[in-house]
């Protein structure tokens, strides 16, 4: 792929459906950065794509350091789509959950997007887009673990904002629902939903919604 290749960033990139979106962005032409903070699985899921000869690096990045991620969202070459994946799963009930336990889940699942996105903002020509992973914890919580419905609603409403802001430039965001859970077979499998990402993004302006589901 050449130097105008358009570039796909995967925040909290795993071999599930990290792994999945970068695959069927690379069918398009896309160059890859995968970020992560888990050195090991980060260059294991690295060195599966390359197998396959997808041009991919990597960027060890702790996503709670709000100054760490603005400044290396910034100092990419350009980006064409930002894929937002990472979420915390924490299973205590509301009688248990503290609120410091609460804050510190939606510093992962959340509060990213904003430092990501105003660092990579100079290096997003027109057309790029911002491509959240949402859930159907977002409309069905389940009550053992609420820190990760309230993640995904927060998502969902801040994708909402950030589309309206980025419009006027020609850049658009996008939460898609997976509404199941991931799996080996069936309509639920990371490649599955990573099409329905894919076709999520190259929309047309004319057809664009803030928000998509997929039901399988």
């Amino acid at each position: 792929m050449s130097a105008d290749s358009p570039v796909l960033v995967v925040l909290g990139a795993g071999p599930g459906l990290g792994a999945s979106v970068a695959r069927r962005f690379t069918r398009d032409g896309y160059r890859v950065v995968l970020v992560s903070n888990e050195p090991p699985q980060l260059e294991e899921v690295a060195d599966s794509l390359r197998a396959d000869g997808i041009d991919v690096s990597t960027l060890v990045l702790d996503l709670t350091d709000e100054e760490a991620v603005r400044r290396a969202m910034g100092e990419l070459e350009r980006i064409d789509v930002l894929h937002f994946n990472p979420s915390a799963f924490r299973q205590k009930d509301p009688l248990h959950l503290t609120v410091d336990e609460l804050f510190a889940d939606l510093r992962v699942g959340v509060a990213p997007v904003l430092p990501a996105l105003q660092g990579a903002r100079p290096k997003m020509p027109t057309g790029a887009r911002l491509l959240v992973t949402g859930s159907a914890a977002a409309d069905k919580p389940w009550n053992e673990a609420p820190s990760l419905g309230m993640q995904k609603a927060a998502l969902r409403n801040l994708v909402t904002s950030i589309d309206k802001t980025l419009a006027p430039d020609g850049i658009r965001a996008v939460a898609v629902q997976v509404n199941g859970v991931l799996s080996r077979e069936g309509a639920f499998t990371p490649d599955l939903i990573a099409e329905a990402m894919f076709d999520a993004v190259t929309r047309s302006d004319d057809d664009w919604t803030p928000h998509v589901m997929y039901d399988g």
